[in-house]
Order: C-alpha cells, then structure tokens, then sequence
C-alpha cells in the first residue's frame, strides 16, 4: 500500500452536462444552492453583495452554510476563468476545480491542496472533507443528469451523508 499524501487529494466523476451548466453550477449562487448549499452569499472584488445569479470571479468572496450542517465556510476565489477552471479558498486549504470535455461528458476533477498535516487537519480536512466532496459531486452528478437531490433537508435528521 502507498503512502497517503496528506497535503492534497484528487476526485473525479464524469457528468453528462454541458461545460457552461457545469461551470455556472460552481460559480452561480442561484446553481450552488440547487444541488449543494443552502445558502450562498457572494460578495464581488469591491465588497458588495452579488445577485444569485451573478457568477463568481478572482477576487470575490464567498460564505457557505449547508442543510443540517451548523458552520459556515467562507473563503475567497482565487481564479475563475469563466469557463472550465476555478480555483478558491476552502477549510484552510485550496480547492482548485477544473472541467474537461471527453465525448458526450464533462469530467470534473476536484483537487484539494495545501491541506495542513496536523493530526485535527488530517481528521477533519482531508478525511472530512474528501467524504464531503464524494458526496457532493455525486448529488452534482444526479442533479445535472436526471435533477434527482440526494441532499438530506429535513433538520431533524443528524448524522446523515451530508451533515
């Protein structure tokens, strides 16, 4: 067995979407609350609030909030080039996102780096959070390919996939 490298770790997952749907799901607050947010408030370069549907760029900001999920995550974009790469902030780390076009799908691959190598950061960034993004790319999968949400709303269920 290889040794894990506890800096950073790679998924991918193929989605029958087209590269502008894919890269206004990760950029639109209006499309990340459709399949993985509850809420998502973005703020552009200046520090004013965007409208919904008002797509993310290097600069802006972002805070997160999930359904069943008590933290909110807020973090800055990094780089956003309006059509397959995005790169932000994310738990102390950086997620750097890229869409790739082979055949009728989009690739996705999410890369998570800079991940501290502390005992708290391995347990809760890369364990937590690659169980979490296995999830969610999953629920963007279902979401893009059918629009069935596996997303658990109900606040009363804890302890579920997504909380």
């Amino acid at each position: 067995m290889s040794k894990i490298d506890w800096t950073s770790f790679t998924l991918r997952i193929p989605v029958r979407a087209s590269m502008t749907a894919l890269y206004k799901a990760w950029t639109s607050a209006a499309e990340l609350e459709r399949w993985f947010l509850q809420r998502a408030l973005h703020a552009g370069p200046d520090g004013k609030p965007l409208k919904g549907t008002a797509k993310l760029a290097a600069g802006c900001t972002y805070t997160w909030e999930w359904y069943g999920y008590d933290g909110v995550e807020q973090g800055r974009i990094l780089k956003a080039n309006g059509k397959d790469h995005l790169r932000f902030t994310f738990a102390g780390s950086e997620v750097d996102l890229k869409l790739r076009k082979v055949g009728r799908q989009v690739v996705v691959e999410l890369v998570q780096s800079h991940i501290p190598t502390d005992e708290a950061s391995k347990r809760d960034i890369w364990i937590g959070c690659h169980r979490g993004w296995t999830f969610w790319l999953a629920n963007l999968k279902s979401m893009y390919e059918g629009g069935l949400n596996l997303r658990n709303e109900n606040a009363s269920l804890k302890g579920m996939l997504n909380n």
